[in-house]
């Protein structure tokens, strides 16, 4: 793939939102949203009526729906609940990972389909689990009278009631037994996110954790421990993607989108972001993570060449250069291991607040420039490169 004109040079992200995010706040789904695109919104300097675009990862009607609160609007409702014109709108679950909603609005400024899209990711899986708990959530199976599709390569772990949890942690053993990980360093993945939530007002777990606490924690699937999961939440993340030309217009100098990943896979994402890029992973400042399961964290790192294939677990094991200060910090916001499980979105929005030098105590030092964002996992991902300035 050659550099040349791009299409996410006509793109910028103009406003970021959030709202009240928590375990199990039993509020509507679409009170969350509004909060949360009415903040992003303003922090834009825009107003309902200059929104023409609006994105979301799944909608509202998605396969993915049989989970409890997996989805928690969809565009529909979004643009009925705002009084929004709009001449471009787009939401499904088939895209590069949850933030193929973002990539896909970049496209929709670069090409005058809309001036500015509204983005947003809405859950409300802690309210959602009721009393099942978190097996409501990641099982996807369905009641007995239902009859249940799944992609062909779970027709052999469907029917046992395998989750996604079990896949990685088979993932996770084989990555162990062929490279000689360990859970040690696995764990840095955990005590990183718990570092920067205990800076971050808004994470769900800011209590502070240790390694010992980490290994001693609760066993769910071998050898992935209750900390190596994200945690259900309730809430709603919105972002704003303008178009560049409308720059002298909004409230703040926006956040720059230098290249996109959107191909099949972690590294087929990572090698379309760097094709598209003279920059390097050297050059960037911070690097906001995708982290499901903290293996992903590991497997989007070697990707995207911080770190060689099979080194993964060496690079973490060095937790120093991922905080602040360090060469490469590392989910700032606390991820979704401790901040809450919103679906790369939290990533997106903590990279832009960064660059924004809008962190607060957890502020990077040294005005970071460049950020790198990923979500998904599996075939299921995509990865964006933000920068501060052109």
């Amino acid at each position: 793939m050659t550099v040349g004109p791009r299409f996410e040079h006509h793109a910028v992200v103009s406003g970021i939102g959030r709202s009240d995010i928590g375990r199990r706040l039993n509020r509507d789904p679409l009170e969350l949203t509004a909060q949360a695109c009415m903040a992003a919104m303003a922090d834009a300097g825009l107003r309902p009526e200059d929104i023409d675009g609006l994105s979301t990862f799944p909608g509202a009607s998605t396969g993915m729906s049989l989970s409890p609160g997996f989805t928690g609007a969809g565009v529909y409702d979004v643009q009925r609940m705002l009084g929004l014109s709009l001449s471009w709108h787009t939401g499904g679950d088939e895209v590069p990972g949850q933030l193929g909603s973002v990539i896909n609005a970049c496209m929709a400024v670069a090409t005058g389909l809309a001036r500015h899209v509204l983005c947003f990711r809405t859950v409300w899986e802690a309210t959602g689990q009721g009393t099942a708990g978190r097996a409501s959530v990641v099982t996807g199976r369905g009641t007995a009278h239902e009859r249940v599709r799944v992609e062909p390569a779970r027709q052999w772990t469907a029917p046992f009631g395998a989750t996604a949890l079990n896949r990685y942690a088979l993932m996770t053993q084989r990555h162990f037994d062929r490279y000689g990980t360990t859970r040690e360093q696995l764990g840095q993945v955990a005590l990183i996110d718990r570092h920067y939530a205990a800076l971050n007002p808004a994470a769900v777990y800011r209590d502070p954790m240790t390694l010992q606490d980490y290994l001693g924690g609760r066993m769910i699937s071998s050898p992935l421990c209750v900390f190596d999961c994200d945690v259900p939440v309730d809430g709603s993340i919105a972002v704003v993607v303008s178009d560049i030309l409308t720059a002298p217009d909004l409230r703040k100098d926006p956040v720059h989108v230098e290249a996109v990943g959107s191909a099949l896979g972690y590294e087929g994402s990572a090698n379309m972001l760097w094709q598209r890029t003279d920059l390097r992973p050297a050059d960037v400042d911070i690097a906001e993570i995708y982290d499901g399961f903290s293996i992903l964290t590991l497997l989007w790192l070697e990707a995207l060449g911080f770190c060689s294939k099979g080194e993964g677990g060496v690079f973490l094991s060095d937790s120093s250069r991922f905080l602040t200060g360090g060469a490469l910090p590392m989910n700032t916001g606390g991820g979704q291991l401790s901040a809450g499980r919103v679906h790369g979105y939290v990533h997106f929005y903590e990279a832009c607040l960064q660059l924004w030098d809008e962190g607060d105590e957890r502020q990077v030092v040294g005005n970071p420039e460049v950020a790198v964002v990923t979500a998904g996992a599996s075939q299921f991902a995509g990865c964006l490169l933000l920068t501060r300035h052109r």
